[in-house]
């Protein structure tokens, strides 16, 4: 067995949690979240969404799988959400030294030392995502003796801009176009696209849209404070004013409420797992529903002809709004969710539909 080195999780407020490496020897500073997904760490890790942030996992044995093969198919990188690690840092209860799948080509340790992403084990991690759940999100560093560095706060940044694509990227020859902003996009959000006979023309997320020709806009996921995205938003101002169909998830339901005129905050501690309930707004329906993000709408500043479309049935938050006159909708959480669940993917069919009656 390998001989590990020690490393040690310091929060903010001065808790201190030792562990044994296994991944990149070298420190990382940003803010500790937690997910408690069984199953799907290679799209967990490789999702923008989690730029800057030391992420736990509760599933208490990680790496029995393995990490599978780099393969591009469609022009996307296939079993990953994106081409590269985005945490941090990752801390763990166990890590299985030994992995076993079929599609596997490589450990979970070697994998995070060739991104060069610092990890730790034999950590209690019920214990730590408790604290967490009490206390709120804190900003943490992992650290080796020999490499002390400073706390580091993401959402000081704009980090949109660090995960977005740079120049425009088309997929697919389908009949319908939807032009999608890429604010950190998830693969499995144009997977899903394409499915369904689109084109689909992704630009970054400062781009100026205004000559492109599209049936539909889409407005994807990102990290951090969607105030960083001020280009972003009043562009989506001039979006509105239009007919045309518009679908935004994660920080793009964020980024449409704040060009509707809502304003948001953010939460003590995010929604960051695979088992948040949604209620449709006006309905008896609830969706078990795959969330990653630290900042929510106010509902009471939704003005106008905008409306709350879904609520977490945790906390009550916000999970969606939609326009009560225009093709223009939005969710909170993930329905793209690659490891599930995947209740609410007729979201991307309601969108299909709405661009099929807008291009007649």
């Amino acid at each position: 067995m390998e001989l590990r080195k020690n490393i040690k999780l310091t929060l903010e407020d001065g808790t201190e949690i030792s562990g044994k490496s296994f991944g990149y020897e070298g420190s990382a500073a940003g803010e500790v979240v937690f997910n408690t997904a069984m199953t799907g760490y290679p799209e967990s890790l490789t999702d923008p969404s989690y730029e800057g942030q030391i992420l736990v996992l509760t599933y208490p044995l990680i790496g029995n799988y393995g990490v599978p093969k780099y393969e591009i198919e469609n022009g996307l990188v296939k079993n990953f959400e994106s081409d590269k690690v985005h945490i941090s840092g990752l801390v763990i209860s166990d890590y299985s030294e030994k992995y076993n799948h079929w599609n596997a080509e490589k450990s979970l340790g070697d994998w995070l030392r060739e991104h060069k992403v610092p990890a730790m084990f034999d950590v209690d991690t019920r214990a730590l995502t408790k604290r967490l759940r009490e206390k709120g999100v804190a900003l943490g560093k992992m650290e080796y003796e020999d490499e002390r560095i400073d706390f580091y706060d993401p959402n000081k940044d704009n980090l949109v801009a660090k995960v977005s694509c740079r120049e425009k990227i088309v997929y697919g020859d389908g009949e319908y176009k939807i032009l999608l902003i890429d604010c950190g996009v998830k693969n499995n959000i144009i997977r899903y696209l394409l499915t369904l006979n689109t084109t689909v023309i992704r630009v970054p997320w400062d781009y100026d849209y205004s000559k492109e020709e599209y049936d539909g806009l889409f407005i994807s996921n990102g990290p951090g404070d969607p105030q960083m995205c001020g280009i972003t938003i009043e562009r989506l101002k001039s979006s509105i004013n239009e007919d045309v169909p518009i679908f935004g998830i994660c920080l793009g339901n964020q980024l449409l409420g704040i060009a509707s005129g809502a304003e948001t905050y953010k939460l003590k501690y995010g929604h960051r797992s695979h088992n948040q309930p949604a209620l449709q707004i006006g309905t008896n329906k609830a969706f078990i529903t795959s969330q990653n993000h630290g900042f929510a709408i106010k509902d009471d500043t939704l003005k106008g002809d905008w409306e709350p479309l879904f609520i977490n049935l945790n906390d009550k938050s916000n999970e969606g709004i939609r326009h009560k006159k225009k093709p223009i909708f939005s969710a909170q959480f993930h329905p793209e969710a690659a490891g599930g669940p995947t209740d609410t993917e007729f979201l991307f069919h309601d969108f299909l539909n709405m661009v099929k009656k807008y291009k007649g």
